[in-house]
Order: structure tokens, then sequence, then C-alpha cells
């Protein structure tokens, strides 16, 4: 298999693209900073006996602070590289969560809806224009509002990581539906289809076993766009204060914590983790822009 992919057109096609292949490379380092976070980090973020306040704002070593922190520390004395290693994980795991539950989601009503046609097709659909006219920060802030009353700030913080990816993933699956359908509508109508009816093969077979392969490839593509837009929904929700708590750092999360004092000249911890943001969210873009043109034969060009 390894001679295959080695040899395949893929690879080959990848490699000859210097923008797919840095934008790979840069994304693979921060997914392994993030995965290996506790043995990279000098400094464990969510444990509070390791933080000392009297830390707090140090700037970056190489400006004018201590050499033990090199990007500098918060307004909470932590080490502000070790709550970016932290928050990416935190991001990434919101992100693909989020992408799962709505590929999932997604996947099942598109296939049921263009198999079966007629009123499911018609009521599936409807329901997928009903959730598309409310965007995931609407979502998110009228059922974040309810929760946090419901349990409390503290029982939030408890709850926040998989509320976000249930929220972000619920209110983002129509777009896999969508796309899914369009897919089943013209597979359905090909002779391979035609073949497993005839030959008296159910239903649900037909649709996971036959139809679902070969719908596959644009779900793969826009799972590695929606990944970044997830994550960015994260960093949104974060500033309107229904993120990941201030004791359980993301990207989003710092970004927001360190806004405040920006003006008073501790510039560090709101930019670090707003580059690595950036990095990670422009590196899943341009993958998936690559990714796209090379799975689609009319836009991709040698």
């Amino acid at each position: 298999m390894w001679k295959k992919f080695r040899d395949s057109y893929f690879l080959y096609s990848f490699l000859r693209d210097p923008v797919a292949l840095g934008s790979f490379l840069i994304l693979a380092v921060l997914v392994f900073m993030a995965v290996f976070a506790p043995l990279l980090a000098p400094q464990n973020p969510y444990d509070g006996a390791s933080i000392d306040i009297m830390d707090a704002e140090i700037a970056p070593s190489w400006v004018s602070g201590e050499t033990r922190f090199l990007l500098g520390t918060d307004a909470q004395g932590r080490d502000i590289w070790s709550t970016i290693l932290y928050g990416a994980r935190v991001s990434l795991l919101i992100g693909i969560g989020a992408v799962i539950l709505q590929a999932a989601l997604g996947i099942i009503v598109g296939l049921v809806s263009g198999y079966r046609g007629g009123r499911v097709d018609a009521i599936l659909m409807r329901i997928a224009d009903v959730q598309l006219s409310f965007s995931s920060y609407m979502v998110a802030i009228f059922f974040g509002a309810v929760l946090q009353t419901a349990v409390g700030v503290g029982g939030y913080a408890n709850i926040a990581l998989p509320f976000l990816i249930l929220v972000i993933g619920i209110s983002e699956w129509p777009q896999y539906a969508r796309t899914v359908r369009a897919s089943v509508l013209a597979e359905k109508k090909k002779e391979y289809v035609e073949a497993a009816r005839v030959i008296g093969l159910k239903p649900r077979r037909i649709m996971w076993r036959h139809i679902l392969p070969n719908t596959l490839t644009p779900v793969l593509v826009i799972s590695t766009v929606q990944v970044a837009n997830a994550v960015m929904s994260e960093a949104a929700l974060s500033f309107l204060g229904l993120g990941m708590p201030a004791n359980q750092p993301s990207l989003g999360s710092l970004i927001k914590s360190g806004f405040t004092y920006v003006l008073s000249g501790s510039w560090w911890i709101t930019l670090f983790p707003g580059v690595v943001l950036v990095l990670l969210v422009l590196s899943i873009n341009l993958l998936g822009d690559w990714l796209r043109d090379f799975l689609n034969p009319k836009l991709y060009k040698d």
C-alpha cells in the first residue's frame, strides 16, 4: 500500500505544490505541539499549584523578561508558551469533534433525503433550511445563556468543551446534508445502483455500501474547511463569554483574556495566541483549497 501511495499522482501533485506542502508542514507542527503538550510545556496551566501570581505579565525573555518564560506570562502568571500548547489542543479537539458531529448528522440526513426523495426529501430539506437561517453564534448564545443560568458559571466550566462541540456541530450539519443529497441524486440514477436494486439488495445496504463511498469526496473537502470554521467559531464565542473558561485555555479564550491588557503594554498575552490561531486556520484552509482543486478535474491545473 505504501508503494502504491508513493507512486500515486496525489503525492506527486502535493509535493509539487509549495503552498500545499508548506501548509501541511505548519499544520503538522501545530498538531504535534498540541498532541504532545504535556511533554513540551514547561508548565501545566491547569495546575494551580505550579502558577505564581507574582509572575503575572512578565514580558518575553527576548524582550526584557526572565529566561524561564520564553513568550512571557499572562495576567494570572501562566507561561504563555504552555497555555498556547494546551490551548491549541483544546481548539483542535473542538474543531475535530464538531466536524465529526456535523458530518454524522449531515451524511445521514443527506443520504435518506436524496435516496428516498418525495415527501421525506421535502421535509428534511425544509428542516435544513430552517437550521441554516440560524448561525452557530445565535444558537450558542441562546443555549449558552440558558445553560449558564441553569448550572451557574462554575458548572458551565465543567461542561464547556462538550457543549461547544455539540452546539457548533448541530449548527453546521445542513451543509453536509445538502452536499451529500446532491451527490446521492446523481449517483442513484447510475447503472450500478439499478443493478443493486434488481438483484434485491435492501435500500439501507444500497445507501451505505454502494452510494455513500461515491459521495465522500466532497465531504472530505468540506470537512477540512469546517474544522477551521469550528475553531474560528469557538474563538468568536470566547469573545462573547461563551467559549472555554479561563482555567481551561483555548486559543480563543487566550486571545480574549489578554485583549484587555493590550493597551497597558502586555501585548504578548494576545499576540502570540492570535498568531498561532491565524496559522492554524490559514494552513487548514489552504490545504482544503488544494484538496478541492485536486479532486475537481474541472478546477485542477497541473
